[in-house]
């Protein structure tokens, strides 16, 4: 079930209304309801079999669990051992077949969010191992695995953020706090996905397709619509993700925090996919040695967690480029001590570069067209972009311009490209207030309804978040 559409708007609010409604007479009965709501949401988006193969996972780990919550019980090390190995094994299997035979043997098709589940659960396990965490009585694993905002592309939940809320007097009971902050979440993610992400997405599905035609101008904005698409979308998803849970009274963690502003590669990893990095170091980084053997060994396991990182996200070359160009960024980073001295835009303008051309990898179907792209980027014509790689953009809302004015339909296309492109830059640069509680008013509730509203309207023929394909 995708957030951006009728059907999920109808499940959230239907679940928010019947969960709180019982949650005020018997707490277990309102558990109850929101693990089966979990269940529906998850069997109507990818079937029953992708639930069995998560529902599998989810009892490998509660069996570990129980015999890694005994600090004295014999086999710990190797009951941890084998619940990694059926986690990782488990998703290998399904994601990275096809890839390691060279396309030999392929099983065709993977659970939806099975990487999120499967770095979640294995956060879940590491903490217990270590005695960091302690899993309560009431467990609430069903929640930890299928927690509807989060079952499809995140954030990866640390067992500790979370498990305790499930305990906590807020949850199930949200005051008038989390509903305004739930509902704000909800119409700026819809925004930034539908209204923003989705417009840059034809663009660049278009300068993809026609590659070998790209101008010097047109590849590079081919690529600057893809650094902010994946951006708003993705986040766009986390703030959706955030504001149901908050309506909920959970609490998700903050997954991206303005990452286009950093001023390293070292620093956009802190601001990016905060919860996968912090997986990452933790429970890959960390247990390597992390910085604590020497130079060599330091730079290894950076490598070592990029390319895992490039991994996780995608089964081809593509993704493994892409995670060893951050591996290496980090390293250099680490050897080049002057770099600090250099002025704080220069960096920033270093670094902007540096992402955006390390997504041409991310976003590329394979090396040679991203080999195309770049080259069009470096060596192609100075000429103008061309006005094909418009077709489709903002396509109803010209429709209903051609309506009122057909003369101007055309001409004002390009404009209303370099808007949202402004808009979308506005939104991912430009530094944004602290956290603070939102206070609702006559003109806010109105501005927010009609976003919504919008939203709604542009539903037909959208995308599904980027993200839910790794």
């Amino acid at each position: 079930m995708s957030f951006q559409s009728f059907s999920f708007l109808a499940f959230l609010a239907g679940t928010v209304l019947v969960c709180l409604a019982l949650a005020r007479r018997s707490r277990p009965a309102a558990v109850a309801a929101l693990e089966l709501a979990c269940v529906v949401f998850y069997v109507a988006g990818d079937g029953w079999r992708s639930l069995a193969v998560l529902a599998a996972g989810a009892l490998v780990t509660r069996a570990a669990l129980v015999r890694l919550a005994d600090a004295a019980a014999p086999h710990r090390r190797r009951t941890l051992v084998l619940a990694c190995i059926w986690h990782i094994g488990v998703l290998a299997g399904f994601k990275y077949t096809a890839f390691f035979t060279g396309g030999a043997v392929s099983v065709g098709w993977a659970p939806l969010g099975l990487s999120f589940f499967t770095f979640q659960q294995l956060w879940l396990l590491k903490e217990v191992y270590d005695g960091s965490f302690q899993l309560p009585a009431q467990d609430g694993l069903v929640l930890y695995a299928l927690f509807f905002p989060t079952v499809t592309s995140g954030p990866i939940l640390r067992p500790e953020a979370f498990f305790p809320q499930l305990e906590g007097p807020r949850f199930l009971h949200p005051d008038w706090e989390d509903a305004a902050a739930g509902l704000d979440g909800i119409v700026r993610g819809m925004a930034k996905k539908v209204l923003l992400a989705d417009a840059l997405g034809v663009l660049v599905d278009n300068g993809w397709a026609g590659v070998d035609n790209l101008t010097a101008p047109g590849a590079w904005l081919v690529i600057l619509a893809y650094t902010f698409q994946l951006y708003l979308d993705f986040s766009g998803y986390c703030d959706i993700a955030i504001g149901a849970a908050r309506l909920l009274g959970v609490r998700l963690p903050m997954n991206f925090d303005m990452p286009y502003r950093s001023r390293s590669v070292g620093e956009f990893w802190k601001r990016w996919h905060i919860t996968l990095t912090t997986f990452l170091r933790e429970c890959v980084y960390f247990p390597l040695g992390g910085s604590r053997r020497g130079t060599i060994r330091t730079f290894g396991n950076i490598l070592i967690v990029y390319l895992i990182s490039g991994l996780w996200h995608g089964a081809g070359w593509t993704f493994v480029i892409w995670g060893a160009l951050h591996g290496a960024a980090q390293i250099m980073e680490r050897l080049w001590s002057g770099r600090q001295r250099l002025p704080g835009w220069l960096r920033w303008c270093g670094t902007f570069v540096f992402v955006n051309l390390a997504w041409v990898f991310f976003r590329a179907p394979d090396l040679a067209a991203a080999g195309t792209l770049l080259r069009a980027a470096v060596l192609g014509s100075a000429a103008a972009p061309q006005d094909w790689l418009l077709e489709g953009f903002l396509s109803t809302e010209r429709e209903a311009l051609a309506l009122l004015a057909p003369a101007l339909a055309e001409p004002i296309a390009w404009a209303a490209m370099a808007a949202v492109l402004v808009i979308a830059a506005a939104v991912s640069l430009l530094p944004r207030g602290g956290e603070r509680p939102l206070r609702p008013s006559a003109v806010r509730c109105a501005a927010e309804a009609a976003v919504l509203a919008w939203c709604v309207l542009s539903f037909t023929g959208i995308t599904s978040f980027i993200y839910s394909n790794f």
